[in-house]
């Protein structure tokens, strides 16, 4: 009578779909988590960039719970929508902001350059949307013995991430299921990490990085130093693929950090670019939405220090200044930290970086997110340390450029993170569901949870 199915993140990490279901077959009424869009490897599952149908049925979905706004969570959204989805989009407060501004985004690399329907698809979007305080109960449907409510709860990930505790009722039967969507590491910049729920009778996790932990903040941050350094020797170029919500503003607010700390003539030669657009709106709204920050960071406000907008970062928007940028630095000896999309190097502007800088032992590449299967970030982190090479645009280019991996910037719980997450809640769930990960990181996390009394553990497919 209370059933959840999925429709993505089962067989790979990208995709996140995630149905709640709620009554009788015919009269069941449900929600979907998530809407997410497929990428790398996990392509081609029936729903991948040439085929983003909606192949399931949705004329019982009320409403869509966005856990955060990362594109594998909501690119499927517009598509959700011309399949007929006409219920409320629930999701945190700062979320509500920051959809449109992703989908945007989307729509126009992907979906179409029509400027009219695009501004029709996020008109639709934005009057659907309902944002919920985080701690808040809120009603989904109660009618024919069967109700559901949702609450949705810090998870620390990115700015308004949150995982979703669901309250599920049919006759006298009553269930919370709890949908992690991505948790964040405990000790990130910016947020304050997530709390263990209450209670969660099921569970549906993520395991991003089930088999391996990150390191510590200060390991981290001593890495980070060390790749700047290398580029204030050699003057070379740092290049960061970096996604453009939470990694983004996580680096600035270290780098800053970093600066400060040290100072001094060597560092005040290290400029810092931010060469997205879509980043450099995201740390524009961060900025705005420093109630939502933890208490390290807003303690640095008011000490008067800017931790998103320093002096040595510089923004560039335009096309033009984005090829003038990857001209100069390509042929300059200037030390320059270069953060731009797309996470994966699977497009935008740091492939552009890449071609122009790869072939230079100068210059480093460090990749502070994870890098998923199939994509060009995940074989430049395979076969660059080995002198190999990479496709881009159908040419091969060699890999002299230092490639550097700094786990601990992932916005992503590790496993200690996400069994802490688990041993926290005070009764265990009686059924646990693991998804969102690679199959070896999907079954080092079973095997973690495989001492608990009573909790069904499962890794379901689609």
């Amino acid at each position: 009578m209370i059933s959840i199915s999925h429709h993505g993140a089962t067989s790979g990490v990208t995709g996140s779909c995630h149905e709640l279901a709620v009554g009788h077959a015919a009269e069941k009424n449900g929600i979907l988590i998530d809407c997410g869009l497929f990428q790398g490897q996990d392509e081609g599952r029936g729903a991948s960039a040439s085929d983003l149908s909606i192949d399931f049925p949705i004329d019982h979905i009320r409403a869509l719970v966005v856990t955060h706004v990362h594109i594998d969570h909501v690119g499927r959204i517009p598509y959700l929508l011309a399949a007929g989805f006409d219920g409320p989009i629930i999701c945190s407060e700062p979320s509500a902001i920051m959809l449109p501004e992703i989908l945007e985004d989307a729509l126009k690399i992907g979906f179409t350059r029509d400027r009219q329907l695009i501004d029709r698809v996020l008109g639709v979007i934005r009057s659907r949307l309902v944002p919920v305080p985080y701690g808040k109960w809120h009603p989904v449907f109660d009618e024919d013995g069967c109700s559901l409510s949702v609450r949705l709860q810090r998870a620390g990930h990115i700015l308004g991430s949150a995982y979703v505790e669901c309250d599920a009722r049919v006759a006298d039967v009553e269930e919370c299921i709890v949908f992690s969507g991505d948790l964040g590491a405990p000790h990130a910049p910016l947020l304050p990490p997530p709390q263990s729920p209450e209670r969660a009778d099921r569970l549906v996790i993520e395991s991003t990085y089930g088999d391996k932990d990150h390191e510590d903040r200060e390991t981290r941050r001593y890495r980070l130093k060390a790749v700047l350094e290398h580029s204030l020797e050699d003057d070379g170029t740092v290049l960061v693929p970096a996604f453009s919500i939470g990694r983004t503003q996580e680096l600035l607010y270290e780098i800053e950090g970093l600066i400060n700390e040290f100072g001094g003539e060597l560092w005040s030669n290290l400029e810092i670019v931010v060469d997205s657009p879509l980043a450099a709106e995201f740390t524009r709204i961060y900025r705005d939405l420093k109630p939502y920050w933890d208490a390290e960071a807003t303690d640095l406000v008011r000490q008067g220090r800017h931790p998103l907008s320093f002096e040595q970062l510089t923004v560039i928007n335009s096309h033009e200044d984005h090829l003038n940028a990857v001209d100069y630095l390509a042929r300059s000896h200037r030390p320059c930290v270069v953060l731009a999309g797309s996470g994966m190097c699977a497009g935008g502007r740091v492939v552009n970086y890449l071609k122009a800088m790869l072939g230079d032992k100068r210059n480093d590449v460090l990749f502070v997110g994870y890098q998923a299967a199939g994509t060009p970030g995940r074989d430049i982190l395979t076969y660059g340390p080995r002198g190999g090479w990479v496709e881009l645009d159908g040419e091969r280019y060699d890999i002299r450029a230092r490639v550097h991996q700094v786990g601990g910037y992932s916005a992503h719980a590790g496993q200690s993170d996400l069994v802490a997450f688990v041993s926290g809640i005070p009764v265990p769930p009686r059924e646990i569901r693991i998804v969102h990960g690679d199959p070896g990181a999907k079954l080092a996390l079973k095997r973690c949870f495989q001492s608990l009394t009573g909790t069904d553990i499962i890794i379901p497919s689609e």
